[in-house]
């Protein structure tokens, strides 16, 4: 049968409150806000089985806010490596029709033994399946904003849990909310910065470096992608189309920067800005050059619903200045300065000249590139000095 778990009552002899409030306060303490979700996890059961408790698998399911994720499980078990599973959109399929499914619409706990099927079935989800668990004591953690996330306490002991030890378990419920809570507005906070402004200006925002006037000049390599024909592409074909295409497009092109240290600072329409920071001029010019490579091999494989698509990149090296621009309370972190305006121009010229890649000559002397071919001098809007371009045998 399936019951909500008791009210409050008074406690039995079994587990003193000293003990009890031990775990509480170390929940709320300094040393597990240091830990992370496996060391919560794996930290609370070993003092939940401390008290007596009989816990065979302690699981957290943390809900998020993630373009890929819909949230992370975390299970532990005795003597067992703690196990973390990243959910991705859809996997909530996988737990349509369980009590744990029905925790998280509802809000309310359940306790659910092994033949109950009111609210679904459980065994067959992955992190439960096998461990012959008798029953499930589920409750949900409550965030003030966002998704419910949910905490399972599972035994292996016939008659499951007693009236006492759910109560005991009930007992450190906030506490635990609290902390699951806490990482998850981490996670939300890293992955969403992460998400839309890249983790190298996310770490510069988490440090605090988040006013007008703060901006740092360093030397980089740039890299700029543009994508040929777009207006045209996107003059004649559905909106649908052109998103779905610009999505698949980037796709392709933003794995083959990251990979290689890139940091991609804007998407700017169908066109990419991306920097390779360093103190190693040539290590940050050689991967730059091995990101371009790897784009131009992507797109001459490139077909969206039978469209295929041609870019232009530019690859220079020099001095920007990094930092926030704005006004008031809406700031942008980006680059400027002399360099930035120099690839922008030589990208230009791609198009003029109908080349896949130029270079620049300071980037291709840093590059150490052995395959690259002059494609003459070329006076660039805004600069009175004609520049030598190069790119690549292909």
């Amino acid at each position: 049968m399936t019951t909500a778990i008791p009210q409050p009552k008074a406690a039995g002899n079994a587990v003193s409150t000293g003990a009890l409030l031990s775990v509480i306060e170390w929940l709320s303490g300094d040393e597990c806000h240091a830990l992370d979700e496996a060391g919560l996890v794996s930290g609370l059961g070993r003092r939940l089985q401390a008290l007596g408790l009989p816990v065979d698998r302690l699981t957290l399911h943390l809900m998020t806010l993630h373009p890929e994720l819909i949230g992370r499980t975390v299970a532990w078990a005795p003597g067992e490596p703690v196990e973390i599973h990243d959910r991705e959109h859809g996997a909530r399929v996988a737990i349509s029709n369980t009590p744990l499914r029905k925790v998280m619409e509802t809000r309310e706990p359940l306790v659910v033994g092994i033949s109950e099927s009111a609210h679904g079935r459980w065994q067959h989800i992955d992190v439960f399946a096998d461990r012959g668990l008798m029953q499930l004591v589920i409750a949900p953690l409550c965030n003030v904003d966002g998704p419910v996330s949910a905490a399972v306490f599972a035994t292996r002991r016939p008659g499951g849990f007693t009236a006492a030890e759910q109560q005991l378990i009930e007992r450190i419920l906030p506490a635990l909310r609290n902390a699951s809570e806490l990482r998850i507005l981490r996670q939300v906070e890293l992955s969403l910065l992460d998400t839309y402004i890249g983790p190298l200006t996310a770490s510069r925002i988490l440090a605090g470096r988040i006013r007008r006037d703060e901006v740092e000049s360093m030397q980089a390599a740039l890299l700029l992608c543009d994508l040929r024909g777009f207006t045209e592409l996107s003059n004649r074909l559905p909106g649908s189309t052109v998103l779905g295409l610009l999505n698949a497009y980037f796709d392709r092109i933003v794995p083959a920067i990251t990979r290689e240290g890139g940091e991609l600072l804007k998407f700017m329409g169908d066109a990419v800005l991306a920097f390779f920071p360093g103190y190693d001029a040539t290590h940050s010019c050689g991967a730059a050059l091995a990101s371009a490579r790897a784009i131009l091999h992507e797109i001459d494989h490139f077909r969206y619903e039978g469209i295929g698509v041609k870019a232009g990149i530019a690859l220079h090296y020099g001095e920007v200045s990094y930092g926030n621009i704005g006004s008031g309370l809406r700031l942008d972190f980006t680059l400027i300065g002399r360099d930035v305006n120099l690839v922008s121009r030589i990208q230009a010229a791609c198009s003029e000249l109908g080349e896949p890649l130029l270079m620049s000559a300071p980037f291709r002397e840093e590059a150490g590139a052995g395959d690259t071919i002059s494609a003459g001098a070329h006076r660039l809007k805004g600069f009175a000095e004609p520049a030598e371009l190069f790119t690549i045998a292909r």
